[in-house]
Formats: C-alpha cells, structure tokens, sequence
C-alpha cells in the first residue's frame, strides 16, 4: 500500500474525520500523514515549538510532565483514536506543555498544527468542526486530572490509607 493510501484509509478510519464533507476531508488529508515511533521514543518534549497534533491508530502515548523532585511524572496514556498534542491548534500556546513518548511501537496520524488552524481560519465551518473535537478532548482530559486530583488529595503522601 502506498502512503496516499495508507493515509487516505486511516483518516477514514477516524469517526470524526467521517463527519466532515469530501472537500473537508480532503483539505485534511493534504496537511496529514502517517507517522511511526518505535517504543520509547519521544514524539516531542516538554517546551519544544508546537508543530503537529497527533491521533494515534496504534500503540500507546505516554504524556508525562516534569516535577522537580520527582523527575518525569505520567499524566495520561493515550490509546487508539486518542489526541495527542492538541494544545497545538489553540491560539495562544506555542510550546509543549507536557513531553510524549511512545509505550509500544506506535502509528499515528500527524496533522501540521500551523495549518489546521489557517484551515480552522480560512473555512469556519471546518473550524467549528476541528474546535468541537477538541473540546471534547479538552473537556475529557479536564476530568481525568480532576480524577488524579482527588486521587492525590486523598492520599497526598502516596500512601493509600492501608495499614
């Protein structure tokens, strides 16, 4: 199989991609491709430029944050048809916010960020799309740190209360 083909059949294989009109989608393939990284390697690091959000098709994504005392911390480990990245399409931030590196050997789509929001820019309608999906992601993401916030609250000396 080609590339073009091997794009062209993953970004059909992702439920909001099939929403979106032919012209949508093929302005969305045109700024896509597919990209491998094998176990341990990194995607990117925390404060390098923003440059592509990822959907991962297989493996796994580690996103880890660094803490001074604790050295690289796990925030959240992105499967299949996860978003990983997704600060990249928002106005304001232009540097990583967190590092990821990949579990397992992985395959993922990667769209260039810069042009999914000149994209998001040109069309409104394929913006608004773009923008509801990462909301959502957004909105997820918002509650499994609320998750591991009480979670942390809960046993702030990371003992779990057993004796």
């Amino acid at each position: 199989m080609d590339d073009t083909q091997e794009r062209m059949d993953a970004l059909q294989s992702i439920p909001w991609f099939q929403e979106l009109d032919q012209e949508h989608f093929e302005r969305i393939a045109d700024i896509a491709h597919i990209v491998r990284f094998g176990q341990g390697e990194a995607l990117f690091k925390e404060g390098d430029k923003e440059d592509f959000l990822y959907i991962v098709l297989e493996g796994r994504i580690a996103i880890e944050i660094s803490e001074p005392v604790r050295g690289r911390i796990r925030i959240y480990t992105a499967e299949p048809l996860d978003v990983v990245g997704w600060s990249s399409v928002t106005p304001v931030v232009r540097q990583r916010t967190a590092s990821a590196r990949a579990v397992l050997d992985s395959r993922l789509i990667a769209l260039d960020a810069k042009a999914v929001r000149r994209l998001s820019e040109e069309d409104h309608d394929l913006g608004y799309i773009i923008m509801r999906r990462m909301a959502n992601v957004v909105a997820g993401r918002l509650m499994v740190t609320r998750l591991q916030l009480l979670d942390l609250f809960a046993h702030p000396t990371g003992e779990d209360g057993n004796d």
